[in-house]
């Protein structure tokens, strides 16, 4: 698999037949230096910003198969160490000098890039630079945009095209290989140069993971072997709809019983204020003091026990000062701190909260068991496990880290806590908690992921598009079972839901493993799966086709939990040396390896034109046989769906087809 190539003043490191790696004076790969970063954070918005004071091309002195060593005069001497197991090379490195590195990887000029976590913008990551750092993704996340202009004028919260809750320092390359590096460090990704791509670590440390494959699927295979893989889901949450509503017993039960009674397949009900809620500029949020709100929710306890669909709840790391829980958290000690040792607040918007050190054994201890008592105890089948991006650079961790140095393996940490709860519990395999922050190994915790808080627009950034995009590279980094939600979340400035974008929405997340709903952070300005009867009846069609697609969507979960094959792939999964097959504007995905699903994702349209891959493809809605590019028809209700003529599932797509024309 490795092989090395020393020659005066260079070397060439190979993978396979792929040079990775070629250092010599004249093109260094190497380099080291110092700088002084500063970060700033409000509302899980940051600034971050680098003052650079020193950068040395590193001199190589010798090496060979085992270790590689370099030197500077500013810098000192710097090795690098090679190991190879189990089909994948380790590159460690660490400079006493240094506190940043940069590592050269050989490119080519047609070469394209994928995964780099969940990317919202854009599916081959080649000619931009991605910085890894959690955080909000920002509104709108497109600096030419209206909307991400009035956000960054508002609060700075704009986003940009890289801004992303689960960023990821991992790259595979249409060349076949993969790198991931394992520092949790602040980090950045370029591939905006044609001859090499270039990866920024801050810190003296270096860990870095190679392989190289046949294919995409066997490296996603060596991939996820290495981060992990998820469960599969169980099959009460691959039916029907989440239907997420709100506002109290009363009301939560009334909707789920209208929506039933018009043929609804209700798989959960989704009820993110179970705990209460309180109203800001931003619209309605939540009580963040994870406990049964009894006055909100009078008997919910037996509304859950009696109740043939799942109910599903909501909690996140941070505990809203003033709340029974913060004070017990407060008293025991077990909140992040600042320099001086005092507990770490900030603003979440018109309120502060406290951050659980999930670092600390015991606060870890105690706030798992919040959630198998709150949560699971109430008889949630799930939750929403949100945030988690929000741990400042100058915090103080228990275990003796910074903010700066914990904080993007922050998410991966809330991610195991609730994975416990839930495994120490007995369910696993039957609760299903949802995530929107992430890290790498959150793919071994999490056990599903969602897109988190898009515009109620059809934009491409953050909008209907964007979660296309989203869900293709989140897959390409080793995590296959994603979400959304429906409809979108955010509402500000002059979005609104329509009809119309909330039934292509719907359309859209049922060929997806979860058809969830949100009523988003202004419910009473959005158009609601329940607004009007013929919602609700286009919606229970949507609901019932979701369900008839469970056989396939189970065979799909499995292959993701065995075999690391995203449920949502790229057209190039199945035409790897097709350069279209890698534009995002191609808006349309493979649902395992049998159907391709061409959203619509444009106001107004009513055909879409759809490249298809190699091989016979039938439309499933007018029974004609298809290859290469097509327009169909595609009104409302009817997306372009395709499915392979050959596939073994084909009796199941014709009869679903026949029952929902």
């Amino acid at each position: 698999m490795l092989r090395t190539e020393v020659f005066e003043g260079g070397f060439q490191l190979f993978l396979g037949e792929r040079c990775i790696i070629s250092h010599s004076e004249n093109a260094p790969a190497v380099f080291l230096g110092t700088g002084h970063e500063h970060i700033s954070m409000y509302r899980g918005n940051f600034k971050i910003r680098d003052s650079l004071m020193e950068r040395d091309a590193m001199h190589f002195t010798g090496g060979g198969k085992d270790m590689l060593c370099f030197h500077s005069e500013a810098m000192g001497d710097f090795c690098l160490s090679l190991s190879v197991e189990d089909g994948l090379l380790r590159i460690k490195g660490k400079s006493d000098k240094a506190n940043r590195i940069w590592l050269r990887f050989e490119a080519d000029a047609k070469e394209h890039i994928l995964g780099g976590g969940e990317q919202f913008s854009f599916i081959d990551l080649r000619g931009r630079s991605y910085p890894i750092w959690t955080r909000e993704q920002g509104v709108g996340r497109n600096k030419l945009t209206e909307v991400t202009r009035l956000a960054d004028c508002e609060d700075g919260g704009g986003g940009d095209y890289h801004t992303s809750f689960f960023p990821q320092p991992t790259f595979i390359s249409s060349r076949l290989y993969f790198a991931h590096l394992e520092n949790y460090c602040y980090s950045v990704m370029d591939f905006r140069e044609e001859d090499y791509h270039e990866l920024e670590i801050w810190s003296g440390e270096l860990s870095l993971v190679l392989s190289a494959g046949e294919s995409y699927a066997e490296l996603l295979y060596k991939l996820t072997g290495l981060l992990g893989r998820q469960p599969v889901l169980p099959d009460w949450a691959m039916k029907g709809v989440w239907l997420g509503i709100q506002g109290g017993t009363e009301r939560t039960t009334d909707i789920e019983k209208r929506c039933k009674a018009a043929g609804m397949d209700v798989s959960a009900v989704w009820i993110q204020d179970w705990e209460g809620k309180r109203v800001t500029s931003f619209g309605k949020r939540l009580q963040w003091d994870w406990r049964w709100n009894k006055e909100m929710y009078p008997h919910l306890d037996e509304v859950i026990h009696d109740d043939a669909s799942a109910w599903m709840g909501y909690i996140n790391p941070y505990l809203v000062e003033g709340g029974v829980l913060f004070k017990e958290a407060a008293e025991k000690g077990y909140f992040v701190k600042k320099a001086d040792g005092s507990d770490y607040l900030f603003d979440f918007g018109e309120f502060d909260c406290g951050v659980v050190d999930l670092t600390s054994p015991a606060a870890f201890e105690w706030y798992k068991n919040v959630i198998k008592q709150n949560l699971i105890g109430m008889g949630f089948k799930g939750w929403m496990a949100d945030f988690g991006e929000y741990l400042p650079a100058d915090a103080v961790c228990a275990n003796g880290e910074s903010g700066m140095t914990a904080h993007n393996e922050w998410p991966m940490l809330w991610a195991k806590c609730n994975r416990e709860a839930v495994e120490e519990s007995g369910l696993l395999g039957d609760c299903v908690f949802f995530m929107r922050a992430g890290a790498a190994g959150s793919q071994r915790y999490a056990t599903l992921i969602w897109a988190g808080d898009q515009c109620v627009d059809w934009s491409e950034d953050d909008g209907l598009p964007s979660v296309i995009t989203a869900a293709i590279s989140l897959g390409m980094s080793g995590y296959g079972v994603h979400t959304c939600d429906a409809g979108g979340y955010t509402t500000l400035f002059h979005l609104a839901r329509d009809k119309e974008l909330l039934l292509r929405w719907l359309e859209f997340a049922c060929f997806t493993p979860v058809l969830r709903t949100h009523e988003g952070n202004r419910p009473d300005t959005n158009v609601q799966l329940y607004s009007d009867e013929e919602l609700i009846s286009a919606s229970a069609r949507l609901s019932r086709l979701h369900t008839g697609l469970l056989p396939y969507m189970r065979h799909c979960v499995e292959e993701n939990s065995a075999l690391g094959l995203p449920v949502m792939r790229g057209l190039f999964m199945a035409a790897p040396n097709e350069d279209k097959a890698y534009q995002r504007e191609n808006y349309s995905y493979l649902l395992g390896s049998d159907v391709l699903v061409a959203p619509v994702v444009k106001q107004g349209e009513t055909k879409r034109t759809v490249w298809l891959p190699e091989g016979e493809w039938r439309h499933m809605w007018s029974g004609e046989d298809f290859s290469g590019t097509v327009t169909v028809d595609a009104p409302l209700g009817k997306p372009p769906v395709f499915y392979r003529v050959d596939s073994c599932f084909a009796p199941l797509f014709e009869k679903l087809a026949a029952d929902y024309c």
